[in-house]
């Protein structure tokens, strides 16, 4: 059954996408006829058992897997159409992505860190830009730290400034606070769904935690590859 938004047009859709990969015991479906809609400004958690397909299914909303067969539109573009060079375009300019591992630079401070998608899109100002959005996630005095010398809350904090920095349409994220304790986990994610407020971007959160998952405005469970109702 496909999964629609309350109501609105949709910023993602999904039909009837499926995606098998190899593996030493044969072909996998890992998603095996997902549909889903995402509306735009709209929080989504998608829950289930490991290996069930949820992380894969961000991973082909942002265009990083290519589905063997279905379509996947988001912000009006065909994903499924596009080559190397015109996906990486569109994610800079559409898509923030946020997972459990920080993925930050090692040798880059954390006001490069935060530049970078900004200054592969050509902006002049990513500098001030970057450090206006550190100053949003509360690292105003942290711009010259390198990741190892910022704690796992502050370094997904530059990872969530380096999402937003773009004012992205699309935010996903897996796992977010997987590698956090839980009061570090909880402060990152009452900043993840501010920022989410804030500037009106949807969100599509990966997670194991139903309560987490309930604070989104609707939740998608994901079983065997496909969503369960």
């Amino acid at each position: 059954m496909l999964q629609r938004p309350a109501d609105g047009p949709s910023l993602v859709s999904l039909e009837a996408v499926h995606l098998n990969l190899a593996s030493l015991a044969g072909e996998v479906n890992v998603l095996a006829g997902m549909d889903l809609e995402v509306a735009p400004g709209e929080s989504v958690g998608v829950v289930g058992p490991s290996g069930s397909g949820k992380s894969t299914l961000l991973m082909v909303m942002a265009g990083l897997e290519r589905p063997t067969s279905g379509r996947v539109v988001v912000a009006g573009h065909d994903l499924t159409g596009m080559d190397e060079d015109g996906l990486a375009r569109f994610r800079r300019a559409h898509i923030g992505i946020v997972f459990q591992s920080f993925h930050l630079i090692p040798t880059m401070t954390a006001l490069e860190n935060v530049a970078v998608p900004l200054e592969l899109a050509g902006a002049e100002d990513a500098f001030a830009r970057a450090e206006q959005e550190l100053g949003r996630v509360g690292l105003g005095r942290r711009l010259a730290h390198y990741p190892g010398q910022l704690s796992g809350g502050e370094q997904q904090r530059v990872a969530l400034a380096r999402a937003f920095v773009t004012h992205p349409r699309l935010l996903l994220a897996d796992e977010p606070t997987g590698n956090l304790d839980g009061a570090t986990g909880r402060g990152v994610m009452d900043l993840l769904f501010d920022l989410n407020a804030r500037f009106g971007t949807a969100l599509v959160l990966v997670t194991h935690d139903d309560g987490l998952a309930a604070r989104c405005g609707r939740v998608v469970r994901v079983e065997d590859g496909k969503i369960r109702t």
